[in-house]
């Protein structure tokens, strides 16, 4: 019990840092991430105690129970022990029930819509880029419509606007194969697929930035170089940045108009020709 009290007083990234996360990436931008990341943590961390125990039993039945010299007899044999059998079936099955209901409940918060989400925007995947729509109202309502749009190209890694400590609705739709819609920092990642299977899921970025996103499912030649950005500015920020779209400027005009780098920092357009890069000529839209 005081090992349990110790280890529920301890933030799981001050356990996971000096171990890398334990395999797991650190650095989440969103709720979302850090509750997955502290499942992961405390399920290694459970995991490593278990292993701990087993490790110990095997080692002291190895040195206790050892044949000695002079030993002619083998010990006892047991038939069996129903107080360790119970224990071995019993404390097995604890474990996975609470790792079950952990796994419920953040699944449960990480898949969770609210009934009216802040900002709403419509991801649109085809061969091999992306286009945002930037909607009034998730798709489920009659009356939602696009009132901005981004659209990237050969030459022009497509960026997504979004405010940063607002639910973000993300509505994936595919115009001809299966992609998926990844960004690292949100340790998150969804397929989009065509027809009319939505995929939906909510996030809340914490911290202004820039985030890279690419395709994370091989969707033909160029799909390594499906990239896009995520661009997190303040509320007040994207209210001026989606206000300079509906007056009908470009994508690299409106952050420019709000102070931010009109072009994608974290990735840069393929260049189809193989030779010297080109400095991108598209202005988005």
């Amino acid at each position: 019990m005081g090992t349990l009290a110790f280890l529920t007083g301890c933030d799981a990234y001050d356990v996971g840092k000096p171990f890398g996360g334990f395999g797991w990436p650190e650095g989440g931008k969103t709720p979302q991430a850090n509750q997955m990341y502290e499942m992961w943590i405390w399920s290694v961390v459970a995991a490593l105690a278990v292993g701990v125990f087993v490790w110990g039993l095997i080692f002291w039945c190895i040195i206790v129970y050892r044949k000695r010299k002079g030993d002619t007899e083998l010990p006892t044999q047991t038939r069996f022990n129903l107080p360790i059998e119970v224990l071995y079936s019993v404390l097995p099955f604890l474990v996975i029930a609470v790792l079950f209901y952990y796994t419920a409940v953040i699944q449960t918060n990480v898949n969770k819509l609210s009934a009216n989400p802040d900002v709403t925007v419509e991801v649109v995947a085809f061969k091999w880029n992306w286009q945002f729509n930037y909607r009034t109202a998730p798709d489920t309502q009659t009356d939602a419509t696009t009132v901005a749009t981004t659209t990237g190209a050969s030459d022009y890694i497509p960026v997504l606007v979004v405010p940063t400590g607002k639910t973000i609705r993300i509505e994936e739709t595919s115009k001809d194969v299966i992609h998926s819609f990844w960004v690292p920092e949100m340790l998150f990642k969804r397929d989009v697929f065509p027809g009319n299977v939505r995929n939906v899921f909510e996030v809340t970025i914490d911290e202004e930035g820039s985030y890279v996103g690419r395709c994370a499912e091989l969707c033909g030649t160029y799909h390594s170089m499906m990239n896009f950005e995520v661009r997190a500015v303040s509320p007040e920020n994207y209210q001026k940045f989606l206000a300079a779209k509906k007056a009908g400027q470009t994508t690299p005009q409106a952050l420019t108009a709000i102070g931010s780098a009109p072009y994608a920092t974290t990735t840069t357009p393929f260049d189809l020709k193989k030779d010297a890069q080109q400095v991108p000529v598209n202005l988005g839209n």
